[in-house]
């Protein structure tokens, strides 16, 4: 198992034991593991608790790869002062086999590389997607703001985004131009679906081959959910068309199962374009690129999330006026790539946080760059294939 499923395996009872102690904050940085800047922004996450620090520790974490995973669980088994100030670490890591092992030879009679090989492969089993239509993807779509300012290229990404989800056989509802109240009771709505005449009150409409139209029947579950968010925003939140500000955190709790909860063990993927500072990184916009400011700090405190943020904290996103973000055109091209073969959806994320590293939003190279961020909590691989 890559270190990264590793970790994710004992998030939990990780997250758990090193949130006695904040230790661990100074260890990932002397190590390499973080920047200052990464560090500083964690420690001073302002309202949350201790285990919320080190939820959003081990969520950066996961963030930079398998390589950084693995150091990171190399340190908690081998440095002694770790092992020192968080002693019940070793009984959570010792039969994890985050370490290389020596291979043993196997006996006839020795039946113990069979069991572990059916555990692996029902650790490795994914989502199981049998419904038709797979699921509700839902668009915020944000462009008319009552100050009379517009978000061009959005109705580019929405459009982009329900023709792939579409394919991938969900069914697609776009609310448009949103203001705060009203995307938070939508939000809420489309948590636990009501009745069709509800739909009205926020300007709902469905994909339909090739245009949005008015819906025709309430929407349900299936068994997974996208949520899509398209707009401004600033520290923490993201603005209704009214420039009232709905949190982050408060969108996706949203979605946290409950006891009769249709999502309960179900995947469900938030995709946030949105800007998560005011700083570019670095240089001066051509005049066909525009800014979505929005300031993302949250933590994913429950199983089956998948959070995908357009830039990483500090930093503004880049949309283009007529061809819509960089981070929407790129999450669509590489599900359109990578679906059909089957390939997990946190391996295609990593494909998009490449390519729209690489872009450049000016003549000159590396003036203006953009990197996206993930944030899961995935108990297993998501796989979305298209229609046959």
């Amino acid at each position: 198992m890559a270190a990264m499923d590793k970790l994710r395996s004992k998030k939990t009872e990780i997250v758990d034991t090193l949130s006695a102690d904040r230790r661990i904050f100074d260890k990932v940085q002397q190590k390499g593991l973080i920047t200052q800047r990464e560090y500083n922004n964690l420690k001073n996450i302002k309202g949350e608790t201790e285990e919320g620090h080190v939820v959003a520790l081990v969520d950066k974490i996961m963030n930079k790869g398998p390589d950084t995973c693995q150091k990171f669980l190399n340190l908690l088994q081998t440095d002694d002062d770790i092992k020192s100030t968080y002693p019940a670490l070793e009984n959570i890591l010792t039969n994890t086999c985050i370490l290389p092992t020596p291979v043993q030879a196997a006996s006839s009679d020795n039946l113990d590389g069979v069991s572990q090989e059916s555990k692996r492969r029902k650790e490795d089993k994914p989502y199981q997607l049998n419904s038709q239509p797979v699921g509700l993807c839902v668009i915020i779509n944000n462009e008319n703001f009552k100050d009379n300012t517009m978000r061009k290229g959005t109705d580019t990404d929405a459009r982009h985004l329900a023709e792939v989800f579409s394919w991938l056989r969900f069914r697609v509802l776009m609310c448009k131009d949103q203001e705060r109240d009203q995307m938070d009771r939508a939000l809420k709505y489309f948590a636990s679906p009501g009745d069709l005449s509800q739909l009205q009150e926020f300007n709902a409409k469905e994909w339909s081959g090739s245009e949005f139209i008015d819906p025709k029947e309430p929407p349900k579950h299936g068994d997974a959910f996208i949520c899509c968010v398209l707009s401004h925003g600033s520290k923490g939140v993201v603005l209704g068309t009214d420039k009232k500000p709905l949190s982050i955190n408060e969108i996706i709790s949203t979605f946290k199962v409950t006891d009769d909860s249709a999502l309960t063990g179900k995947p469900k993927v938030f995709l946030i374009q949105a800007c998560q500072g005011g700083w570019l990184q670095p240089g001066v916009l051509t005049p066909d690129l525009q800014t979505d400011d929005s300031e993302s700090v949250f933590i994913l405190d429950e199983a089956d999330f998948l959070v995908a943020i357009a830039t990483v904290e500090d930093y503004k996103s880049i949309r283009h006026t007529i061809n819509g973000s960089w981070f929407i055109q790129s999450v669509c091209q590489k599900l359109k790539e990578d679906c059909p073969s089957g390939q997990d959806i946190s391996k295609i994320f990593y494909r998009v946080k490449n390519e729209v590293s690489l872009k450049e939003g000016s003549k000159t190279p590396g003036a203006v760059k953009q990197m996206p961020e993930t944030r899961d909590t995935l108990t297993k691989s998501l796989v979305l294939l298209p229609h046959n």
